[in-house]
């Protein structure tokens, strides 16, 4: 039974002018007597608390507060989508392999809405295998030599065997669930190396890889799999990784000018085509496709991981084209991990950084994985530890549970963010809820306890985090 905190508050009240785009200036207070009702779910770095409700942290403002946040809801800038993980085959192997009940169990806990549950609201699946999968295989394998520019020999039976009947699982839970789909190589044959590893896209293949791309959607659909998204190749500037393709941006424009946007249209497809999958230390990528209006016509936005560049970057994308979405689709947790570290980093970087610089969804990679980190393919991420680690009916909980469950749980697509500072010791980003209540996710981002007090319009509280600690904090606008 969650625990809720009321309580009367009359400090330290913002008048909340804006400061910029992104801020709310934070030197001018006054005096009123408000009751809010509060509510704070904390996971620290001790993990002596994991996403736990936990009013005792609460009380009325405090003259001796390190730090001050004023959220403004009436300046609102994205509309958000969704948080959650990529579903990789390795992922649904492990589901697959507990019993029926302590699966339906976890599944529940995953992808519903319930108390105990923490509400995953968007999948990122692979078009075909991903280096998470036990062995590299496409819809449409060939022997050496043979071509099928019909894509006569297309199938998705492989996905019927566990990937699907998975997704339909989790569709009973959350019907509303959004998927993203992202190749990582098109079948062999279609490539200038015929590897799986590396390689580019044929042009005299454009029109056919359009149609392998059209039938997968097609499938998917008619096995009731609606996919909401697509980003045309995974890691574009990573030919290193099996499987994967390099595909530069001139490349990547072209494909979707000749070939996959007019095959969409044609076809009826209405999945959103999204661009790049890749570092933010090239925002020129998407913005040099999204300078051709032949093209642009048929992107949605673009996706960004962050193994590299700033997270700032994708601001850069939203200012030259403010009218297409960005998306936050992928990083890993290495293992063993570090759950103090991974925590307060992808708390920091993603589920706040990512929101206020445009992002409608974070994506965390990935949602499982077993104790010997199995499977992978030769050359595959040998270290990739999941949000969850699956040993047998076993659950262990990690870090990329906790730093997704932290937004998925409360800020439920359809959300809009809004503005709030942002002070170093206490990052934060907050938003606006389809019932009008207010989200602000904020991690203490140093290596002492923080007094911090936070105030909206007419209401204000204090709530003491201790270092490292995460913090959703849910009240009524």
């Amino acid at each position: 039974m969650n625990r809720v905190l009321t309580y009367c508050c009359g400090l330290m009240l913002a008048a909340c002018g804006a400061k910029d785009s992104q801020e709310i200036s934070d030197n001018q207070t006054q005096s009123l007597h408000v009751e809010p009702v509060v509510q704070v779910y904390v996971t620290d770095a001790s993990r002596e608390r994991q996403l736990e409700e936990s009013s005792d942290l609460l009380g009325e403002p405090r003259l001796d507060a390190d730090v001050h946040v004023f959220v403004e809801p009436t300046q609102m800038y994205q509309q958000m989508e969704g948080f959650g993980f990529a579903l990789t085959g390795g992922s649904v192997y492990h589901l697959s392999q507990m019993n029926e009940q302590a699966q339906s169990d976890l599944l529940q806990e995953l992808f519903g809405v319930g108390t105990n549950d923490i509400g995953v609201s968007y999948l990122r699946i692979s078009i075909a295998a991903s280096d998470l999968d036990a062995e590299v295989y496409s819809y449409n394998d060939l022997p050496a030599g043979e071509t099928d520019l019909m894509q006569e020999n297309f199938s998705i039976e492989r996905e019927r065997e566990l990937l699907i009947p998975m997704l339909k699982k989790i569709q009973a839970i959350n019907p509303n669930i959004k998927i993203m789909a992202s190749p990582w190589s098109p079948p062999v044959w279609m490539k200038t190396n015929g590897s799986s590893i590396g390689g580019h896209l044929k042009e005299e293949y454009y029109d056919s890889y359009a149609l392998y791309l059209t039938k997968y959607f097609q499938a998917m659909e008619a096995e009731g799999i609606t996919i909401e998204t697509m980003t045309i190749q995974n890691e574009p500037l990573h030919p290193g990784n099996n499987p994967s393709m390099s595909m530069e941006p001139e490349e990547q424009a072209n494909f979707i000018e000749r070939s996959l946007g007019p095959a969409f249209a044609e076809k009826g497809i209405k999945t959103k085509i999204v661009l790049y999958d890749h570092n933010a230390d090239r925002p020129d990528y998407p913005i040099s496709i999204l300078d051709r209006p032949e093209v642009r016509k048929y992107v949605a936005g673009s996706a960004f991981h962050m193994y590299g560049g700033s997270i700032a970057a994708l601001s850069d994308v939203h200012s030259a084209h403010p009218d297409k979405g960005l998306y936050f689709t992928e990083q890993w947790f290495g293992a063993p991990g570090n759950f103090p570290e991974d925590l307060k980093w992808h708390v920091r970087e993603l589920m706040i950084g990512a929101p206020r610089n445009w992002s409608r969804s974070v994506i965390e990679w990935n949602l499982s994985s077993a104790p010997d980190l199995q499977p992978h393919t030769d050359g595959g991420c040998s270290q990739c530890l999941g949000g969850i680690t699956i040993d047998g009916d076993e659950v262990t909980r990690n870090a990329g549970y906790y730093s997704i469950g932290h937004a998925s749980k409360f800020v439920r697509p359809g959300a809009k963010r809004i503005a709030s500072n942002a002070p170093e010791e206490l990052p934060n980003v907050a938003f606006l809820t389809p019932e009008n209540q207010i989200v602000l996710l904020a991690i203490n981002n140093t290596d002492t306890k923080q007094i911090c007090n936070i105030t909206q319009g007419e209401q204000s509280f204090s709530a003491v985090l201790e270092a490292g600690s995460t913090a959703t904090f849910i009240w009524d606008n």
